[in-house]
């Protein structure tokens, strides 16, 4: 953004009218990152800081059978989950479904390994580029692809560059936050409030306000995946065929859509009262249980939308119970439902759902494609094919790694020979000489 434009008192306005609307999408988008878990502990704050919400209990994590979206859910139905993912492997899985495999997408990946536990980059670009020879642009070009992952603000290299890009990724953020980071952040963090209304010409009023939202704002964007943790995980989607069809049944388990209600009675009590702070406090707790709503919603009907797609695409998983899936990619499903990336990899991270076959996560039916001309088929199912081939060979004149590409090609899979020693490797088999049995 050019340092030198000039905005109207008119088109700052504007800004400040858009900014409560701005906070609520940062709501919006921490309530679609929850788990199950995380969600439920969110609302039970949220119940602490409003006196008119209340969250009747639906679940416990006891581990009792529970009546689960008219669905019956015993401890079979969850999946142990010993640690916290980690901030390295959230970014990688976001790497490997979004980025082809290309030089920059190897810097990239090697930039993620050198983030702090906060998401920081705190290694010497300039140095590292001397050091490794690297083209300047192809490294600033895997910075940027870094910094534009999940969650927003990771890779960046100081607090005021944190804040930037968090503001850069929120649509409609109030402009004067952007100014105030990139012009004022001396006078931010010394509270000259004062100084920073006079070179913006804007009231301090304004500014005050500007500042809460910058203050909603994380200075530590990776912190959140440094927890461990050891519990259960409940499924967030239920999948049931629906008898005569092909067809599937999506339906939220009672976990997704946590039953919010407003305590109306309790409300009506104070709803006469003629003192302004009364007043103005009913008001916000109302608007407040109203967004709180609304952005639960969004989330069940934004997790329910991703499972539309990866059923319609995993359809013959489903259908068959089998563990052949088809490639998938974040942004095959983003396309598909006109949503940014980000979006989609918070929807599907740390989101499960129960079908016949079991629960899984919601990114387990993400798959990259086997090459760069994007057969119709994985990387699992070409290995599954692998141990099959292997599995039936003739033990005293095992299969080199060129005829079993050979078998391969004949059932539609064109890989080279490498590749099979790869995924053979991968799959912990030896070669044709340590499989020869005399």
């Amino acid at each position: 953004m050019p340092h030198n434009q000039s905005y109207g008192y008119g088109q700052i306005q504007k800004q400040i009218q858009k900014f409560a609307m701005t906070q609520q999408m940062q709501q919006s988008i921490q309530i679609l990152r929850y788990s199950t878990e995380d969600l439920a502990k969110y609302l039970k704050q949220k119940q602490l800081d409003n006196p008119f919400v209340s969250i009747k209990e639906t679940m416990n994590y006891t581990g009792n059978s529970t009546d689960l979206s008219n669905a019956k859910v015993s401890q079979l139905d969850m999946v142990t989950n010993n640690k916290s993912q980690s901030l390295y492997d959230y970014l990688l899985s976001q790497v490997h479904l979004t980025m082809r495999k290309t030089n920059l997408r190897s810097w990239v990946i090697y930039l993620i390994g050198q983030l702090d536990e906060n998401g920081y980059l705190k290694v010497d670009l300039e140095g590292l580029i001397r050091k490794t020879g690297v083209d300047y642009i192809t490294m600033m070009d895997a910075m940027t692809l870094l910094q534009q992952l999940d969650p927003p603000g990771v890779g960046a290299r100081s607090l005021k560059e944190c804040l930037l890009l968090q503001i850069q990724n929120i649509e409609n953020a109030p402009i004067e936050a952007q100014l105030i980071i990139e012009n004022e952040f001396e006078s931010l963090v010394e509270q000259d409030w004062d100084k920073i209304a006079a070179d913006l010409s804007i009231d301090r009023e304004k500014v005050l306000s500007v500042v809460e939202f910058i203050k909603r704002l994380t200075p530590a964007p990776g912190a959140a995946f440094e927890q461990e943790n050891v519990g259960y995980v409940y499924p967030d989607l239920i999948i049931k065929k629906i008898p005569g069809t092909s067809d599937f049944n999506i339906k939220p388990t009672k976990k997704t859509k946590p039953l919010v209600v407003f305590k109306q009675d309790y409300y009506n009590k104070f709803a006469t009262a003629n003192e302004i702070e009364v007043k103005k406090f009913l008001k916000e707790k109302q608007k407040d249980f109203q967004e709180l709503i609304r952005d639960i919603e969004l989330r069940a009907e934004t997790i329910v939308r991703v499972a539309e797609v990866i059923i319609e695409r995993q359809h013959e998983f489903f259908e068959k119970g089998d563990k052949q899936l088809k490639p998938l990619l974040l942004r095959d499903v983003a396309q598909k439902l006109n949503l940014h990336e980000s979006t989609i990899s918070r929807a599907v991270n740390g989101k499960y759902l129960r079908c016949d076959s079991g629960v899984y996560e919601l990114k387990y039916f993400f798959r990259r494609p086997v090459n760069s001309m994007e057969q119709d088929i994985s990387v699992d199912t070409i290995k599954k094919h692998i141990t099959v081939i292997v599995a039936a060979e003739d033990q005293q004149k095992p299969l080199s790694d060129v005829k079993i590409a050979t078998k391969l090609e004949k059932v539609g899979i064109k890989i080279s020979r490498r590749t099979v020693a790869k995924y053979r490797e991968e799959l912990k088999i030896g070669s044709s000489t340590q499989r020869k049995k005399i």
